[in-house]
């Protein structure tokens, strides 16, 4: 004859509960295994820290009104040269797309990888100003006037937080720290520019005080 073994019905729930929170655990990490890699571009606002936001958002300035952003963040419509950010001496202007006019294109000059030598055009595959319709101006802007113009939707090119994150991997981004021989790189690094960027925008997005 079997023994049984009985459990106390208040032992079984438990295990029950346990073993159910288990089979949830190992469910979600399977099924967000693919979205682990880009989990830094769902951050929501950790804490709003105005203090901690506008320090961080100091360091971005420094980055985003270096020649290295600014020159193809210009106010007018010809894109800006050189370490120090002079107007382009070909004069190509901005056009409908950002991509140029006519014939004279950016992706004429601009090949999708730095052309060697000195001074030469630096490449990327998708080398453009902002459209007409957004033209995202760095130039002359206030760190104010910048960090408000970072989060409006309207002007940011329909972005949320999600997609701002996500911005600071973005491939002709990341070109400004590959500039081609001869030029001056941003004033910090890539990874501390983009901490610097979360950080600002995970504390609240705070700008600035002043005009």
């Amino acid at each position: 004859m079997k023994h049984q073994i009985k459990i106390p019905v208040k032992a079984f729930a438990v295990v029950s509960v346990l073993l159910m929170t288990v089979g949830i655990m190992a469910f979600a990490l399977h099924s967000d295994d693919k979205k682990s890699k880009v989990h830094a571009s769902m951050l929501p606002v950790v804490k709003k820290d105005s203090i901690a936001s506008v320090k961080a958002f100091k360091q971005v300035y420094t980055v985003l009104t270096s020649a290295r952003c600014m020159n193809c963040h210009p106010s007018g419509n010809i894109p800006l040269q050189g370490d120090d950010s002079h107007l382009h001496t070909m004069s190509p202007q901005r056009g409908i797309d950002g991509k140029g006019v006519y014939a004279m294109k950016c992706s004429n000059c601009h090949q999708p990888t730095n052309t060697p030598g000195l001074h030469t055009p630096p490449g990327n595959p998708n080398w453009h100003l902002p459209p007409a319709n957004m033209k995202m101006v760095f130039q002359g802007r206030t760190p104010r006037q910048l960090a408000e113009q970072l989060i409006d939707p309207k002007q940011n090119g329909h972005k949320d937080l999600k997609k701002l994150i996500e911005h600071a991997d973005d491939g002709l981004v990341l070109s400004g720290w590959n500039p081609g021989e001869g030029r001056k790189l941003p004033p910090m690094s890539h990874a501390a520019f983009k901490k610097a960027w979360i950080t600002w925008l995970t504390t609240g997005a705070y700008a600035p005080k002043g005009k």
